[in-house]
């Protein structure tokens, strides 16, 4: 399985990492099954993240013909600190990155639609086309799938001050930790990063790989992964 993550100006990093070292680990403990890369729409490039402009390097460019799974992080912006993307948009200096609350949400939604503007989209839209290839989000992910309305009709989960907007765009928002809809699967907040990747190397490569990597970094993983089957719940 080959794994391209892909990295837009504002990205969370940890939605980024997380996922990355597992499923680095997941190729060690695999043999070499599982590989991963990091990735942007327009090639190999220094990406600057949206949490203290703090930058990760793609080094190829987003290709859904050569990924077996493509995941997609949410955005961020920390309270306090100017971004340095708002100013490359002629903004003043930490607009939108002061605030708490809705202002911080709206903030968000920027650095998502930002990204809408970009050649992802339609490469984003190109990798749910095709039934070889699984797409995964970490937190505001999903939401910026739903933004390029990709998900109507989908289950899915996000960060939990999303999942109205979520919900607005026509998917089945699902308050979960991780949704498994088949050739998406989505994580909540952004540390379900790493039990979204763990569940990804169970679910393509076995619960012993799986396991091996969960135990190197000490980590179990939270909460029943949510699939649209079984009985309905009711009474509660």
């Amino acid at each position: 399985m080959h794994a391209q993550i892909v990295l837009f100006d504002g990205f969370d990093p940890l939605d980024v990492i997380a996922p990355y070292e597992v499923l680095y680990a997941g190729g060690a403990a695999s043999g070499g099954a599982v590989s991963v890369e990091l990735v942007s729409a327009e090639g190999p490039r220094e990406v600057v993240s949206g949490t203290g402009r703090t930058p990760l390097r793609a080094t190829a460019a987003l290709d859904p013909a050569r990924a077996d799974l493509i995941l997609v992080p949410g955005a961020s912006g920390r309270l306090g600190e100017p971004s340095g993307l708002g100013e490359a948009h002629g903004e003043a200096p930490g607009a939108g990155s002061a605030g708490t609350g809705e202002r911080q949400d709206e903030f968000i939604s920027v650095l998502l639609g930002r990204a809408l503007t970009t050649a992802l989209p339609g490469l984003l839209k190109e990798a749910m086309d095709r039934t070889d290839v699984l797409v995964a989000t970490v937190c505001g992910g999903s939401l910026l799938l739903a933004m390029a309305d990709l998900l109507e009709g989908r289950y899915a989960t996000s960060h939990h001050t999303a999942m109205d907007a979520l919900a607005a765009t026509g998917a089945h928002a699902v308050r979960a930790r991780v949704v498994d809809d088949g050739d998406l699967v989505t994580g909540a907040g952004v540390t379900s990063g790493l039990d979204l990747a763990l569940y990804l190397l169970e679910r393509e490569t076995g619960p012993r790989i799986a396991h091996a990597v969960e135990e190197l970094f000490a980590h179990e993983r939270r909460g029943t992964v949510w699939r649209a089957s079984g009985p309905v719940p009711v009474g509660l």
